[in-house]
């Protein structure tokens, strides 16, 4: 006996894209397309964050971004003990003015590296 249609294409009957004739490709996209939206993404791995450890620096931070905040910090370390040298009389004060030296000295340092980066 001579069929004059061919065969149909083979599809999963349990499929609910039966009915057009690129079923398979149907299927196959929409399953990525599920896989991309709710499949779990793989854990990235942890860092080792050490005993005692409390404070950590983000990760991926541009130089710039680094610099700025310690030149921030400084200036608020440079504030308090400002603050506290001229409250102070003596060998304290002196500590205490040392510690601002180094605190100008160190934020002096970060703003010229800023510079580098960043030249206005």
């Amino acid at each position: 006996m001579f069929k004059i249609t061919p065969n149909p294409p083979e599809a999963d009957p349990n499929s609910p894209y039966l009915d057009g004739l690129n079923a398979k490709k149907l299927e196959e996209a929409a399953t990525r397309a599920l896989d991309f939206y709710l499949k779990p993404k793989p854990a990235k791995p942890k860092e080792t964050i050490k005993p005692g450890q409390l404070f950590t620096v983000v990760k991926d931070l541009d130089n710039e971004c680094l610099l700025a905040n310690l030149s921030e910090t400084l200036a608020s370390a440079d504030a308090m003990v400002s603050e506290l040298a001229f409250d102070m009389e003596g060998s304290n004060r002196h500590v205490l003015l040392g510690i601002q030296q180094l605190i100008e000295l160190g934020s002096l340092l970060a703003n010229r590296a800023l510079d580098n980066v960043d030249p206005r």
